[in-house]
């Protein structure tokens, strides 16, 4: 009996652990959005402070490359690309999945955006967007070019993705190219 309550104990140890390790607290509007630098699916390294002061900054955070509701979100964000251009935002798709992973992804779909890596999840954990799972959840998070948060969006519907972005851009004010 006790070797069984230690057995339970250990695995209600671990099951906690597991949890902490992959729960973060989520951002809110007017925070200052956590600095990052990543890899992206084209081979370039994009960091939010390159675009401080620019642009607006979308960081659309998906759980798994090669899965079907990632695919149909990041096929909306591609097919709807060039009205998205239209404003001044960097558009990112991102995930923890691997760098590698992300580029064939991006690559079979033929995406005119990048997909950023974050395979050690510190950018995750960072932008809150860890819920108790290895995976990110699907947010997408809004930054001005003062690189205050503006909106995070938890609401994601894969097919209509990019129109919603867009009426996000309206109602947040997001300036026209």
């Amino acid at each position: 009996m006790r070797k069984l309550l230690f057995v339970a104990g250990m695995l209600v140890a671990a099951a906690a652990a597991w949890a902490q390790a992959f729960t973060s607290t989520p951002l809110t509007v007017g925070q200052t959005a956590p600095p990052f630098e990543l890899a992206g699916s084209d081979g370039k390294t994009y960091s939010l402070k390159q675009f401080e002061g620019k642009e607006a900054v979308v960081l659309a955070w998906f759980p798994k490359a090669h899965t079907r509701g990632c695919t149909e979100e990041c096929k909306s964000l591609g097919e709807q690309a060039e009205v998205l251009r239209g404003y001044k935002v960097a558009l990112f798709a991102i995930s923890v999945d691997k760098p590698e992973d992300n580029r064939t992804f991006a690559e079979n779909l033929n995406l005119p955006y990048p997909i950023l890596s974050d395979p050690t999840r510190e950018t995750a954990r960072a932008y809150g967007v860890l819920k108790g799972l290895p995976v990110a959840a699907r947010h997408t998070i809004y930054i001005g070019k003062d690189g205050k948060v503006l909106l995070v969006d938890d609401a994601i519907k894969t097919a209509t993705a990019a129109q919603d972005m867009l009426r996000h851009f309206q109602q947040l004010g997001i300036e026209k190219k």
